[in-house]
Order: C-alpha cells, then sequence, then structure tokens
C-alpha cells in the first residue's frame, strides 16, 4: 500500500503543471494576436504613406508648370523713411509794443508791407517829449556850471569837500534825467525790430496809446521753422541727422530742403513726441506761417541692398520665406527681414544678387514643384508695363 502512494504523487504533479498552462493559454494567444495586428498595422500604415507620398509626386509631375513672374536681384539704394506731420512757424515772431505813452500821429506802412530792421512802423506825437527834453538839457547845463564853479572854490580852498560832492551829484542827475528825456523822445518814433513783414497793426491814427499797448506784428519769414513731433521711439536715430525733406501741399506738393535747428529735451506730456525745429530758407516768402507740412525722414540708408515687394514674402509658423526659382524649380527659401523701403522690403539674409525671387503666382505652388518663368524683370516698378 506505501508504495502505490508514492507511485501517485509525480502522476498528480504533472497533471497539475499541465493544468496550470492551460490556463495561461488564452491569455498569450491574446498578447500574441495583439502583436501581430500591431505589426500589421504599422506595415500597412508606412505602405499608405509610401502610396501618398508616390500619388502626391505623380499629380505634381502630371499637372503643367505654373506661370510665374521673377524678380531678379539687384543691388539697390534702400532707405528706411519716416513720414510726419509738420507746422510752418515764423523764424521771428514778435509783438511791438508802445514804449511811451501819447497819440499816434501818423503810421508808416501797412499791413503785409516789407520793412527793414529801423524803419519807421508809426510815430506818437513828440512835443511833450521835446519839451521834457529841452528842460532837461537846462537844468543840467546849470548843474554842470554850478559844478565847475564849487570846482575851482575847493581848490581856492574855500569851499568844502560836501560842496563838491553835492554838485557832483546834481550834475549826474540831471544828466541821467536829460538822457531819459532823449530816449523818451526818441522812442516816441516806432521802430521796426527786424527785417520782417507786418503781418498786422493793432493801432490807427489819433488812437492814444498807453506803455505796453500792442501796436503791430512783424514776422521774420524769410526763413521759416517747420516743427515736427518725433515719436520717442525715433529720437535716438534723428538727432543725428542733419537733412530733412519737407512737402508742402499748399505750394503744388513742392518739396523744400531743411537743416536740423533744434531738438526740445522734453516731450509732450499727452503724446510723447519730441518736437524738431526744422530750418528751411524761404527767400521768396513762398511759405507761409501755419502751412501744413509733411516731413521725410531718412532713419537708415543701405547703399547695396536686395529688396523685394512685401506682397512677396510667405510667413510660415513664424518665420519668413520666398520662392526662388532654381533649375527651373521652385525652391522654398527662409530668409531674414531688414529694413522697409516703402513697399519693398530689405533681405538681409537668405538671398543672393542674381537671384530670380517668385513675385507673382508665389501663392499656388509648393515646394520642389517646376514652374514656367513668363517673365523675368530687374525692377518691380516694371510689372505694369
Amino acid at each position: 500500500m506505501a508504495e502505490q502512494h508514492s507511485d501517485s504523487k509525480p502522476v498528480n504533479a504533472h497533471r497539475s503543471l499541465l493544468q496550470r498552462l492551460w490556463g495561461f493559454l488564452p491569455t498569450g494567444v491574446v498578447i500574441l494576436l495583439v502583436g501581430v495586428i500591431f505589426l500589421l498595422s504599422g506595415q500597412i500604415r508606412s505602405e499608405g504613406e509610401v502610396i501618398k507620398e508616390k500619388v502626391a509626386a505623380g499629380l505634381r509631375n502630371e499637372r503643367p508648370a505654373t506661370n510665374v513672374i521673377t524678380l531678379e536681384m539687384i543691388p539697390a539704394h534702400l532707405r528706411e523713411r519716416l513720414s510726419l506731420p509738420g507746422t510752418v512757424k515764423p523764424w521771428k515772431s514778435l509783438n511791438v509794443v508802445a514804449e511811451v505813452a501819447g497819440k499816434i500821429i501818423e503810421k508808416r506802412v501797412s499791413e503785409g508791407q516789407r520793412v527793414q530792421k529801423g524803419d519807421i512802423l508809426a510815430r506818437i506825437d513828440e512835443r511833450d517829449y521835446k519839451n521834457a527834453l529841452a528842460s532837461a538839457k537846462a537844468a543840467y547845463q546849470v548843474a554842470a556850471a554850478n559844478r565847475k564853479r564849487i570846482e575851482k572854490l575847493y581848490q581856492q580852498k574855500v569851499g568844502t569837500q560836501s560842496q563838491v560832492d553835492d554838485i557832483i551829484a546834481q550834475a549826474r542827475t540831471s544828466k541821467a534825467a536829460m538822457d531819459n528825456a532823449a530816449l523818451a523822445l526818441e522812442r516816441c518814433a516806432i521802430l521796426a525790430p527786424f527785417d520782417g513783414v507786418v503781418n498786422r497793426f493793432h493801432i490807427e491814427a489819433g488812437q492814444y496809446l498807453a506803455i505796453g499797448d500792442p501796436v503791430a506784428e512783424v514776422l521774420q519769414i524769410d526763413r521759416v521753422k517747420v516743427e515736427v513731433g518725433i515719436p520717442e521711439s525715433d529720437v535716438d536715430k534723428v538727432r543725428r541727422l542733419e537733412d530733412f525733406s519737407v512737402k508742402i501741399d499748399a505750394l503744388g506738393g513742392r518739396t523744400f530742403q531743411g537743416k536740423r535747428h533744434y531738438l526740445y529735451q522734453n516731450s509732450d506730456n499727452f503724446a510723447r513726441l519730441y518736437n524738431l525745429e526744422i530750418a528751411v530758407e524761404n527767400p521768396h516768402n513762398e511759405i507761409l506761417p501755419d502751412m501744413f507740412t509733411r516731413v521725410e525722414i531718412i532713419k537708415t540708408e543701405i547703399l547695396d541692398g536686395l529688396g523685394v515687394p512685401l506682397y512677396s514674402l510667405i510667413n510660415r509658423r513664424g518665420m519668413d520665406a520666398l520662392y526662388v526659382v532654381r533649375d527651373g524649380m521652385a525652391q522654398f527659401t527662409l530668409v531674414k527681414t531688414g529694413i522697409l523701403d516703402g513697399w519693398q522690403v530689405q533681405i538681409s539674409k537668405g538671398l543672393r544678387p542674381g537671384d530670380q525671387v517668385i513675385v507673382v503666382g508665389q501663392r499656388q505652388i509648393d515646394d520642389g514643384e517646376k514652374v514656367n518663368v513668363t517673365r523675368t524683370i530687374r525692377d518691380i516698378g516694371d510689372l505694369a508695363l
């Protein structure tokens, strides 16, 4: 009985192992099937992509070449311009006022008349001032005679030093009064302070003026100032410039050349603009105060830059690119842009002189596609011809 029991143990162990393997069989089969499916799907996807690329290549080869126009890259002079509105101001503007009181007896000039420095604009009745000057002269002559007499007595040791000091002071006071009277008489003639134009008269003959009353406004406009506000971001470049172009629409769009006169050191509180004064010669008085202008400021110049039209650029994922024709194919070329010159943008990196950049038809092509160049231009303005 003991031997029969020991023989049954290996049989039971073998049977238990088979049962466990049979239990794992479904799981293994599932895992194997998943692996096979994954491999097959990857192979199918790869074959699909290859087929798709072959189909796309076939379509490109089958469809006719796209007609395009190219621009040959030729180095040219490029300028970064800033165009700003400005206003004309007179070089000098002064309100002439009465320096003595009195009645206006004469107006010598009229509004709009050119005058030279020192020309008489108007005259104040001077009779009272002539009398005052005559009286002051007489008082001074008496004081001068007394001074001589006292100084002579002092030398003879008859007079005292205090008498000499008093008479010297009286003589000086009389001299000052006489000079003031002469100055007041001179100021009865109201004079032009500088060469210019009488813009406005505030008086009429017979009118009585007090000291400080306005008489006339005189402008110097043979040279004018053009005031233009410069944005804070452009101040550093503008302060280094000397020459400016000023266009005035009121004069038929004529352009005048100006020189930098003064750049204000503080800005407008609201617009954050720094006023720039540009001096413009105006010998024929054509430019009038308060005319509107357009000031062209050249911020940057590049003598041999390569420029393309803005619309020829293609932006993808934040990068700028162009299509360049090489060996009859459109090549997608990444570029780096520089300054703007009107409708042109400088290409600072990515192009070489002689390159053929597609400027018409670039939106209908793909990289590597064959193109038919129907026309090559050397200047974008030739497109209109």
